[in-house]
């Protein structure tokens, strides 16, 4: 794999990190520079992470999480994304996808990087050296940060524009990506 496989694969998965730091940066008002590192790099090592321990794992249990990883990322997304929308209905400023709060940041990370698990074990069985692994890894990582920060930019300036519907069209986008990602498994 070149390294322009190797990014155009970083940028496939980074997907669902930019729609979901889109509907973060529609929660969050004067995001502050070290919150948004803090969010960005979160994002980014997890999906890293997911990879690493996919390649570590090799196909040993491919088979075990094929079967219900997709629902897993479904139910996660479907819980913040409900919630979101639930949220849009009551008339308090409570609203929220709040990337700020850490176990709502680990949450969504782990929804977002499913995926890399499972990209990280069909490395191992295309037998990825030491060296080729770290490559992808590091190019995830800056990928998905580089994914995220792009969408917290373009949502911070999306709630401007179009205000107290964001949380509203937020938890809808969240619930579809979990639809898209649950269809995607189970027609494959």
């Amino acid at each position: 794999m070149t390294f322009i496989e190797i990014l155009l694969l970083a940028i496939g998965l980074s997907f669902d990190t930019l729609a979901f730091s889109i509907v973060g940066g529609l929660c969050i008002k004067n995001l502050k520079p070290a919150q948004n590192i803090r969010i960005i790099s979160t994002f980014g090592l997890i999906q890293a992470v997911f990879m690493l321990a996919g390649w570590l794992l090799g196909g040993s249990f491919v088979h075990y999480i094929e079967a219900y990883d997709h629902w897993l990322a479904f139910a996660l997304l479907l819980f913040i994304g409900g919630k979101m929308v639930l949220d849009s209905l009551k008339p308090s400023e409570e609203k929220n996808v709040d990337l700020m709060n850490t176990s709502q940041l680990m949450l969504a990370a782990v929804a977002t990087s499913i995926d890399a698990l499972a990209v990280g074990i069909s490395m191992a069985a295309l037998q990825f050296d030491v060296r080729r692994i770290i490559l992808a890894l590091v190019t995830v990582f800056i990928v998905t940060a580089g994914a995220s920060e792009l969408g917290l930019k373009g949502g911070e300036w999306a709630a401007r524009l179009i205000g107290k519907k964001s949380y509203l069209i937020g938890g809808l986008v969240l619930i579809a990506i979990g639809v898209k990602i649950l269809i995607e498994h189970l027609t494959v």
